[in-house]
Parts: C-alpha cells; sequence; structure tokens
C-alpha cells in the first residue's frame, strides 16, 4: 500500500480476507473491532512499568487476539486460510493463571478494580476481553465457528484478573473491597 487511506470504506463498507464486503457494523467488524480495542489495552499495559516475564505474557496474548481476529475476519467460503487458536494455547494460559493465582492471597470478597496504573490497566483490558467474548458469541450463533476462540476469551479475562491481582500485590496498592 503507498497510502494509508483508500477510501474504500467511505461508503461504510469494509473487506473481509478473500476481499468479500460487508457493512462496517456488521457482527464480524464489531467483533473484530472490540478484539482490536483490547489488543490496544494491553499496549498501554505494556507500555507501563511491568514486572518480569508479564510483558511476555502479554506480547503473545496480543498475538493470539491478532490471530483470533483474522480468523473472525475471514469468510469460511473464503480461499485463504489462517492458524487460529489451538488447545496449547489455551492449556498454556490455564497454566499461567494457576502459576500466579498461587502466588496470591485467596479471594475473601469481591474486589473493586483499581490498584496501581498497571492493575487498573489490566482489569480494564479484563472488562474488554468480556467485551469481545460477547460479541463473539453473539458471532458464533450465526456462523456456528470459532469455538477454540470462545474459550481463549473466556480464559483471558481470568488471566487479566489474576495478572492485576499479582501487578496490585508486587505494587503495594491494597485490593479496595466491596461493600455491600
Amino acid at each position: 500500500m503507498s497510502r494509508i487511506y483508500t477510501r474504500t470504506g467511505d461508503d461504510g463498507t469494509t473487506s473481509l480476507v478473500g476481499g468479500q464486503s460487508t457493512s462496517k457494523d456488521s457482527p464480524f467488524i464489531e467483533a473484530v473491532g472490540v478484539l482490536d480495542e483490547l489488543n490496544a489495552l494491553l499496549g498501554v499495559a505494556r507500555s507501563l512499568s511491568l514486572p518480569d516475564g508479564i510483558d511476555e505474557i502479554i506480547h503473545i496474548i496480543q498475538d493470539r487476539l491478532f490471530l483470533i481476529g483474522t480468523a473472525l475476519a475471514t469468510p469460511e467460503k473464503a480461499a485463504v486460510r489462517h492458524p487460529g487458536i489451538r488447545d496449547t494455547d489455551i492449556r498454556e494460559m490455564e497454566e499461567r493463571i494457576d502459576e500466579f493465582d498461587a502466588k496470591l492471597p485467596p479471594l475473601q470478597q469481591f474486589i473493586l478494580p483499581g490498584g496501581s496504573q498497571v492493575g487498573a490497566q489490566l482489569h480494564l483490558a479484563r472488562t474488554v476481553a468480556r467485551r469481545a467474548e460477547r460479541r463473539c458469541v453473539a458471532l458464533s450463533r450465526t456462523t456456528g465457528a470459532h469455538s477454540q476462540a470462545l474459550c481463549y476469551l473466556n480464559r483471558l479475562s481470568d488471566l487479566l484478573f489474576v495478572l492485576a491481582r499479582y501487578v496490585n500485590l508486587l505494587d503495594a496498592a491494597p485490593e479496595s473491597a466491596h461493600q455491600p
């Protein structure tokens, strides 16, 4: 591409992988857009001071989110196929959840999102991960596909919750308890 703008979307449509045109407010584009927003939020988290090892974990997550978005934007009839989420990706995420959760005090009550700047950013990313999951669930009702992506997004919000708690613990940023 010689220019960043193409003018092809000026009529409210965009192209899926393979060239098929769709409305910019289609369920496909809505799901891909929320994944892009989540990826950008994780980029903000990476720009902050992250504890050792967490930057690499988030970088891998960003890569996987890109794969999910590409798979969603590829119609089943397209000649091009892209790798999606694998069982090993989900198992690795579960291992990370267990690893970091073991370093945390047990939850005694619901906590409010917040803490340190990094912790709050990871809590925000967690909420957007849940929204991405909801958009992908809605999309799966019409396409019936992407079950691995749904599983990955479900685990991702859990991992982001645990990572937010972990960085808050390291930063000595106390968790605020919900007061019923």
